[in-house]
């Protein structure tokens, strides 16, 4: 056990508080898990603070709280057996150390009371391990019996006991060996790694929202494709986004090839989380070509094809958030609008771009056009310097265009220059197809640049359709 001292880490007057608390009480206490790990990290400090207490940590939570400035609500969880106070901004959260066992078809263990070995040995991995005493004497201390501050060192993801026993235990410590592996651009020991492969199909026992969770922190992390790549690796990412592996794989046929998706959607996601922070756009990334593995076709003519991709792929995401019990809501409908309008920009930035053109685009990407140019310029994934700069430049002439086309025409989140109630009285018209042609028509006449996206303009071509189709105006 080290004798090292680390009393600069525990400087917040919190802390001595919590010692002379504990001692009160006849107990230890110490600071564990991910604060210690990152004050070692350098990572800044933690507002979350786990605290272990030799004891009851509901009863020192309670006598934390007394002592403190305006006596902050403890907030108890008596099924975990657990209390939280948020004080200033911290959130510190209290339990009693403990040991624990499991049942093979839960993840949910059987507790009772334990020493502080107990609880750094049911710890999930070893630089989670490692506590600092709060005690008066040995007030500092860092007791940290599995080597986690050497496997800080090394970079390593390694679990205190046996790998396979950590895994099968609490099968979601498997995707969160992946998710600390990709945030802090460590590796997964060896041993752990093929813990994980062979435990791979234990992850069902999981909720869907516990995985998901994972998922958005791994898709929040700065480079998210050392993540899917584990998951790819350890053979859980078929179980959980079966999609996504479904386009891997480059087939020939006659010497025609189509370059492999499933790599390439790795890079976008990367490219993507350059330049925002926005999940839900990161999660566009991730599924924006999910719609190629079923619509994926040979021709002799014209070689492979993956028609109508965009479509079938935004359908695709309602169903994989519903698997994944992900919101049905205007997040999913965000990602759905950015998965099927993909290829547009693209399209657009290998032709001639023409007003009308981006005046679509603008009407039906609406508020989120900047996202759709950001997922765009993310696909540009080829290797050919003298490629590359061409796309880019060209998606330069698209924003430009985008710009220039909004200022003069404002169609983005656009509303009818006439309403339905004005064509009804102008007409003398009860409520029918009639109004919808009418505006459809002044809808596509602004559109194609026919006529501005002015009111005096949408008048005079609402009285020349009504015209052309026999409608009489008061």
């Amino acid at each position: 056990m080290t004798e090292e001292f680390h009393k600069d880490a525990i400087q917040h007057p919190i802390f001595k508080l919590i010692g002379e608390s504990s001692e009160e009480l006849n107990m230890d206490s110490y600071v564990i898990g991910g604060f210690v790990r990152d004050y070692f990290l350098k990572r800044g400090t933690p507002k979350d603070i786990d605290i272990v207490a030799v004891g009851s940590g509901i009863e020192l939570a309670k006598k934390v709280a007394s002592k403190l400035k305006g006596n902050p609500q403890v907030s108890i969880f008596k099924n975990f057996g657990t209390a939280m106070i948020k004080y200033q901004d911290l959130e510190l959260e209290f339990v009693g150390a403990r040991k624990e066992s499991y049942h093979r078809d839960s993840r949910k263990p059987i507790v009772e009371d334990g020493t502080l070995e107990d609880d750094q040995n049911r710890r999930d991995f070893t630089i989670n391990a490692m506590a600092i005493a709060l005690g008066r004497k040995t007030f500092g201390q860092l007791l940290d019996p599995f080597s986690g501050i050497s496997d800080l060192e090394k970079k390593r993801i390694k679990t205190p006991l046996e790998p396979g026993i950590t895994y099968s235990d609490d099968p979601l410590r498997m995707m969160r060996a992946i998710r600390f592996a990709t945030q802090l651009n460590f590796t997964i020991e060896l041993n752990s790694l093929q813990a994980i492969t062979e435990h791979k199909d234990r992850i069902k026992i999981i909720s869907k929202e516990r995985i998901v969770d994972e998922l958005h922190k791994i898709l929040m992390s700065k480079k998210p494709s050392i993540g899917f790549k584990l998951l790819h690796q350890t053979g859980l990412l078929p179980i959980i986004l079966p999609e996504l592996t479904a386009l891997q794989g480059i087939e020939e046929i006659e010497g025609q090839r189509h370059k492999d998706n499933f790599w390439h959607t790795l890079e976008v996601v990367d490219n993507i989380s350059e330049n925002t922070d926005n999940l839900w756009l990161r999660w566009a990334a991730l599924l924006h070509d999910i719609g190629k593995a079923p619509t994926k076709r040979f021709h002799k003519k014209i070689g492979w094809t993956f028609h109508a991709h965009e479509f079938v792929g935004s359908k695709m995401v309602y169903k994989l958030f519903k698997r994944l019990r992900m919101p049905l809501n205007d997040k999913m409908k965000f990602v759905q609008k950015m998965v099927m309008m993909s290829s547009r920009p693209i399209i657009l930035s290998e032709e001639h771009v023409t007003d009308s053109a981006v005046r679509r685009l603008v009407f039906d990407a609406g508020e989120y056009v900047e996202d759709l140019m950001t997922l765009c310029e993310a696909d540009i994934t080829t290797k050919n310097p003298r490629k590359q700069r061409k796309y880019k430049n060209n998606f330069q002439t698209v924003r430009q265009k985008i710009i220039e086309v909004e200022e003069r025409d404002h169609v983005r989140n656009f509303q009818p220059p006439v309403s339905g109630e004005e064509i009804m009285q102008v007409f003398n018209l009860k409520p029918s197809k009639e109004i919808g042609i009418i505006k459809d028509a002044i809808k596509e006449a602004i559109l194609e640049g026919e006529i501005p996206n002015e009111y005096e303009a949408a008048y005079q071509f609402m009285l020349e359709k009504g015209k052309q189709m026999n409608l009489k105006s008061d």
